[in-house]
């Protein structure tokens, strides 16, 4: 899976996330930031969107432990 269409996986998970939490959906960019930004989600919500993320790519960058990133590029670059 390429950068972009790790994004695009990243983009749909996360507005899934937004739309069974009930929350008004947001535009979601390469330069969006997960936590403290405009993103109606939560540590949890992110926990889920880095597991389902692992189910579609086969990948886990954080089996050695966390690596920090915060935004949809940053966890994208960590899975391409």
């Amino acid at each position: 899976m390429n950068r972009a269409e790790t994004i695009a996986s990243i983009v749909a998970i996360v507005n899934r996330v937004i739309d069974d939490k009930g929350e008004k959906r947001v535009a979601v960019t390469a330069s969006t930031v997960f936590l403290g930004g405009e993103l109606p989600i939560d540590s949890l919500d992110l926990a889920t969107i880095v597991v389902e993320l692992e189910a579609i790519t086969g990948q886990d960058p954080f089996k050695d432990g966390f690596i920090e990133f915060r935004t949809v590029d940053d966890l994208a670059a960590l899975y391409s």
